[in-house]
């Protein structure tokens, strides 16, 4: 019996990083795409000869066309550029909205069946574009952004109380960014709300620090973004697809009433197996979390709307 096929689209350090987990995992054998001429194929050729090393039989193949796609069970999109000094919202918006979309027609041809996990920055309008430019059910479109957010607030705790990583069970939805919604309520250690752990003073501060997680680390590194954790997190997304675990996790997904939002790509809980998301999984929020939820899912909207206002001619 063959391994599956997982396509990663983007050679950087995200999708690179990605590859290698998924590989060694031997969760699926990999094509890595890229445009950049010979970047795909030396990264697929270098972890290929780490392989043997790691006891790991997946296949890498690199390559620059998109044709390489072909039969893909998942897909995994890493590629866009990142916000550059003097470059506005919008700029961002066009440029990675053009790739991310061409991505998708090819995905939508070469890979009628696969499911779909979105990583490119802005995720959650990069998500939507995906779906709108795919088409494909909405169960088999998804971003990964509340894995790593739910893991970095897990970090956060840890570090705090001293404890194992193992024990804590993190929960935030929202969009990517500074409007997540990180739900202390539905953290836990051990079973253990952290309300009842961490004063609530300090809880705010670690929250924030969450929303906070993608920036401090680029302040930090000056030249780059995190990839370690978002690789381990698209990897988690891709193992409960592929191996039908039926996990529930914070996922990008198009809402339809769920949590009275309807016609947009947020942040909630699904159950992710072989068909992709099952079921978007309800949690009884107060009134204070359901607003928060709802304005990010209103931040949301509007930059989709604002993609759909550039793309006009003269918009």
């Amino acid at each position: 019996m063959s391994r599956p096929l997982v396509a990663v689209v983007g050679a950087g350090q995200v999708g690179a990083t990605t590859a290698q987990r998924i590989g060694e995992a031997g969760l699926a054998d990999v094509a890595l795409i890229d445009i950049v001429e010979g970047l795909p194929q030396g990264k697929s050729l270098d972890l290929a000869e780490a392989a043997p090393i790691l006891g790991a039989d997946a296949r890498f193949i690199g390559s620059n066309d998109l044709a390489a796609l072909r039969g893909s069970d998942v897909v995994v999109v890493t590629a866009g550029l990142a916000r550059k000094p003097g470059m506005s919202r919008e700029d961002l918006l066009q440029k990675n909205a053009a790739i991310v979309g061409g991505i998708a027609d090819a995905i939508a041809e070469e890979a009628p069946e696969a499911t779909v996990i979105v990583v490119s920055n802005p995720l959650d309008v990069m998500t939507w574009l995906t779906h709108r430019r795919t088409r494909f059910p909405k169960r088999r479109v998804m971003g990964m952004a509340g894995v790593l957010d739910s893991a970095r607030f897990s970090a956060f705790i840890g570090m705090e109380l001293g404890v194992s990583v193992k024990d804590i069970r993190a929960m935030v939805l929202g969009g990517h960014g500074d409007q997540m919604v990180p739900l202390p309520r539905f953290t836990t250690v051990a079973g253990v709300p952290v309300t009842e752990l961490i004063a609530a003073k300090r809880l705010e501060e670690i929250v924030q620090r969450t929303r906070d997680g993608g920036a401090e680390i680029v302040a930090l590194l000056k030249t780059g973004s995190a990839f370690y954790a978002p690789s381990a997190a698209a990897a988690a997304m891709v193992a409960a697809v592929l191996r039908d675990e039926k996990r529930v996790l914070p996922v990008c997904a198009l809402l339809e009433g769920e949590y009275g939002i309807s016609g947009v790509f947020v942040g909630a809980p699904a159950r992710l197996g072989r068909a992709g998301i099952e079921a978007i999984v309800e949690l009884k929020l107060t009134e204070a979390e359901s607003a928060a939820l709802r304005r990010s899912a209103e931040s949301v909207r509007s930059n989709c709307a604002l993609l759909e206002k550039l793309a006009r001619p003269g918009g």
